[in-house]
């Protein structure tokens, strides 16, 4: 079903099976009114009757002009999503005999991405006969979480998924 339909209300005539309803908004006295009276005054004003909460009892009406209503409610929700904060994940993979060389090289990384504000998903892939070392990757991942105290809070502690054993990282709130 498309999510536009959904999202429409119902105007004027479409409010169907419904005596009475509350009127709400701007130069309009909030209470009960019967159906007809309500459009008659939509009508006299030449705004249009908006169903806004049909479960209520008896259902919610504004009177509004539709067109503007629409425009204002899209323009509030664009605005909402210009606001909200897209997490980035990166990732950092790592073997289970990781020297330290190639460790600094990903701490350095870590922390990199941390500092700009993603997270870090670092993992150990275990190849073919390697998931023997299993211990060896959890205390390698465990030493970087450590290494990361002072920017990162762990998400998750490290768990085996199939040949992967991850951990999640969140940079910390930086303090004013």
């Amino acid at each position: 079903m498309n999510a536009k339909k959904e999202e429409k209300h119902r105007i004027n005539h479409d409010i169907r099976g419904v005596r009475e309803v509350r009127l709400v908004g701007d130069n309009i006295e909030s209470k009960v009114y019967s159906f007809d009276e309500a459009m008659r005054i939509a009508e006299s004003m030449g705004m249009d009757l908006v169903e806004i909460s049909p479960n209520a009892e008896p259902p919610v009406c504004r009177i509004v002009d539709y067109q503007k209503f629409l425009y204002q409610q899209k323009k509030r929700e664009k605005e909402l999503k210009a606001k909200s904060v897209k997490m980035v994940v990166k990732e950092i993979r790592f073997g289970p005999q990781t020297d330290d060389h190639d460790y600094n090289f990903k701490l350095k990384h870590a922390e990199g991405f941390l500092k700009e504000g993603c997270k870090v998903k670092a993992y150990v892939f275990f190849k073919g006969r390697s998931i023997l070392f299993k211990e060896q990757g959890e205390v390698l991942l465990l030493r970087f979480a450590n290494d990361l105290e002072e920017l990162a809070k762990v998400d998750s502690m490290p768990t085996l998924e199939g040949k992967r054993m991850i951990i999640m990282l969140s940079p910390k709130a930086k303090k004013k």
